[in-house]
């Protein structure tokens, strides 16, 4: 098979798998699956090896991190609905403070952003941001910019958000290290937020209009549960991991005995997350117990369509991996390009299908059969691939993303506004983020 051919079936499918999603409105899902049946037909792949491919694929990832994804959906849910959220954002406003008030709403953002989903979190925070504007007498514009992004980056970049978590899964990434360098690659990304929100979105003059004050706000919630509480469901997962993984390093630190077999196993993300889930029910109040089969069944529930998008996604890799890329791509990614080349291939889908999880889940399962020629292929060098799809899948939120909508509409932005604050913000963060990215590679790798 000639490497143009090659080329040729995969942006063919691609630009189908766009279409189809962003045109026609089919479900990722199906558009996946059918894509990964086509390309493996068309590429000479026999029948029975295409249909025990596309099933294997489907259920190796989700048997990698399938019940990781419920786990972490479950906690963010539970986190939600029990005011927990409130209670850490509150939290993170009394330690920076209401005069650095665009850096606490950065600064909330980051911390929810980690187990809530992104657009859930903006609900949740967007009457704080409104009351902390009126408070300090700032354009929600900034406010909103500021939350908006500080969500957005450890959402696209730190497990155990579904998307990077798929990443990790399929590019075979170590999760405690994804997760540390998420949490350090965030931090500059939300500085630059914080920026932008002050430098660009100030420029637009929006009132904040509160309906609550914080403190009244706080009190409509009724009693809420203590900052460590609040915290705990997701620091002990991502601890406990982080220990596994220092455990697991070749100098074997903890020994390699009873110690270190029990680290690796509580350190494992399915039994952290599944701890974090134990802890997140012990959040809801007694008057709330009989929620708890409805909490826990939403989370199932939320989570189901990026399980199945998943599956398909690590279906078409199983496709693609069976394909000769590796030997297809090694001019070409034998110039240097490096972590370049799946932010690119990311940025794209996002730009053209508005869903980053989509995106990234997507990128992953084509960019897995590549590393070797990145020259990425070491622990770190996979963690690098993961952030800089995670990198690409920002750029940029605009009309055909959910969030776009939710950031507007939550905020009294017009769509015009919207696309100054919303996706000019995150195409600037992408690119801070992938710009720090292939600096570091040129000397780590």
């Amino acid at each position: 098979m000639s490497p143009f051919f090659l080329f040729a079936v995969i942006i063919l499918a691609v630009v189908a798998m766009v279409i189809a999603i962003s045109k026609f409105n089919v479900h990722p899902f199906i558009v996946l699956v059918v894509v990964a049946v086509a390309v493996g037909l068309v590429c000479g792949l026999d029948t029975v090896t295409v249909v025990d491919t596309v099933k294997s694929g489907f259920g190796d990832i989700l048997a990698s991190i399938g019940i990781v994804i419920l786990c972490g959906t479950i906690i963010g849910t539970i986190l939600e609905k029990t005011g927990a959220a409130l209670t850490m954002a509150n939290t993170i406003l009394k330690v920076v403070g209401k005069k650095r008030s665009v850096i606490t709403m950065g600064a909330m953002g980051y911390v929810t952003g980690i187990p809530v989903f992104c657009d859930s979190g903006f609900v949740v925070l967007s009457p704080i941001s409104r009351a902390l504007a009126a408070q300090s007498n700032t354009s929600l514009a900034v406010m909103a910019t500021a939350l908006s992004g500080g969500l957005y980056a450890t959402h696209c970049l730190v497990p155990p958000t579904p998307g990077p978590i798929a990443m990790a899964g399929t590019l075979e990434a170590d999760m405690g290290l994804t997760i540390l360098v998420g949490l350090l690659l965030s931090i500059p990304a939300v500085a630059v937020v914080i920026l932008y929100a002050t430098k660009i979105s100030s420029k637009i003059d929006i009132p904040a209009n509160p309906e609550y004050t914080i403190e009244e706000l706080t009190a409509k919630y009724g009693k809420l549960p203590g900052a460590l509480h609040s915290f705990s469901p997701i620091l002990l997962p991502i601890v406990l991991i982080g220990i596994s993984s220092v455990a697991s390093l070749p100098a074997l630190p903890f020994g390699d005995g009873a110690v270190y077999a029990f680290l690796n196993f509580i350190g494992n993300p399915v039994i952290a997350l599944m701890l974090g889930v134990f802890l997140s029910l012990t959040l809801i109040p007694a008057s709330e117990r009989g929620n708890t089969l409805k909490w826990v069944t939403q989370g199932v529930t939320d989570s189901a369509a990026i399980l199945a998008i998943t599956g398909a996604g690590g279906s078409f890799g199983a496709i693609l991996k069976l394909l000769p890329i590796a030997d297809a791509t090694q001019g070409l990614l034998a110039t240097g390009l490096g972590v370049l080349v799946p932010f690119t291939i990311a940025m794209i889908l996002k730009l053209a299908m508005g869903a980053s999880t989509v995106a990234m889940i997507t990128t992953a399962s084509m960019v897995a059969p590549m590393l070797e020629n990145m020259g990425l292929t070491s622990p770190l060098g996979r963690v690098f691939v993961v952030m800089a799809i995670g990198a690409g899948s920002m750029v940029a939120s605009h009309a055909n993303d959910s969030y776009f909508w939710v950031v507007s509409q939550f905020s009294d932005m017009k769509t015009g506004e919207a696309y100054r604050c919303q996706t000019g913000m995150t195409a600037v963060m992408g690119v801070t983020v992938v710009a720090i990215l292939y600096v570091l590679s040129l000397f780590l790798f």
